[in-house]
């Protein structure tokens, strides 16, 4: 597997990462934590040095999986988590808000070194932007933490151009993480090139759209009530069913590179910019070997403008979350 460097800031990961919080969390009951440990020592074997996670995920039990399952690999790997949401202690309610405060911070962070076994969190996110707290502010809770030797990057997710800024001349932004895959491009417009003018890192989640990029999903496709994505805009039948274009645009792609659409999927994100990491989750090892394979596929320079000329001919219908999840993001 191959190393890409987020940023300027020299903090160097696996060209892919795993997205671990469908382990635990959003797409149906938990997974069987004896195989999700196997398969996170798998992506380990096949060259994966770059794990996300956070405390909203169960809550708190995906962090737990994933210190657990890493334990042995430490100092050899990157574990990413965020903070900022405000949760019930016990883990029996979901999350209630956004809590960005300073004090709030400091406390997430002491109990997410603990399920993650760690003496330092190597890149800590934001997960929302808070409102009620200057960004200003948390950047700098943030920088005390990195003084203080408990946290090494600082990273922030799903935050507009502005807030990304007025967050970097106060503490350096190491990567910001957002959605982006060929099915959400909002991102192109704003978001890439001031990362790109501040030497900030991208780590794209969702590059397979959560799962419609495979292939696999088509409108009869039924979700569960304990599935995220049942009650997503963009995965009602008749927008899945409208959608399927671009879907048939990576299986013709595919078909001729001899690859997956999915592979096809990363292949164009890893082609986009050297600094762009994707974060593809998985649950099954079949799927891991298949997303890995993206790395090794080699898209032309012609291949890669007939994907996004292509792809842009083809409006994507349904709004990627319910008003008020869109409501939390910067975009």
């Amino acid at each position: 597997m191959q190393k890409r460097k987020l940023g300027s800031s020299g903090l160097e990961v696996s060209a892919m990462g795993l997205g671990c919080m469908g382990m635990s969390f959003s797409y149906g009951p938990p997974k069987d934590k004896t195989e999700m440990v196997a398969l996170i020592h798998a992506a380990v074997d096949h060259g994966v040095t770059f794990f996300d996670t956070a405390e909203v995920y169960g809550p708190f039990t995906n962090e737990a999986l994933v210190g657990e399952a890493l334990e042995p690999y430490k100092g050899k790997v990157v574990i990413a988590t965020k903070f900022g949401f405000r949760l019930d202690p016990t883990g029996k309610e979901k999350w209630a808000g956004l809590d960005s405060r300073p004090e709030h911070i400091r406390q997430v962070v002491e109990a997410s070194l603990k399920r993650l076994r760690v003496e330092s969190i190597d890149l800590l996110y934001q997960h929302r932007v808070d409102p009620n707290v200057p960004i200003e502010d948390v950047a700098g809770a943030v920088k005390e933490l990195i003084r203080e030797g408990k946290v090494k990057h600082f990273g922030l997710s799903e935050a507009g151009a502005e807030t990304i800024r007025r967050a970097h001349a106060v503490q350096p932004v190491t990567a910001l993480q957002s959605e982006y895959s060929l099915w959400f491009r909002r991102i192109e417009a704003e978001i890439l090139p001031t990362v790109e003018e501040l030497g900030i890192g991208y780590v794209a989640y969702s590059p397979l759209g959560r799962g419609f990029l495979t292939g696999k999903i088509d409108e009869t496709t039924h979700f569960a009530k304990d599935d995220f994505r049942s009650n997503l805009p963009r995965f009602a039948p008749e927008a899945l069913k409208a959608n399927l274009a671009l879907v048939e645009l990576l299986k013709e792609i595919a078909a001729a590179k001899q690859a997956t659409p999915a592979q096809v999927a990363l292949a164009w994100l890893l082609a986009r910019k050297p600094w762009i990491v994707p974060i593809p989750g998985t649950t099954k090892l079949s799927r891991l070997e298949e997303n890995l394979g993206a790395a090794a596929l080699v898209l032309t320079p012609q291949d890669l403008l007939d994907i996004t000329q292509a792809a842009s001919h083809i409006p994507v219908q349904g709004e990627r979350y319910p008003e008020a999840l869109e409501a939390m993001t910067g975009l």
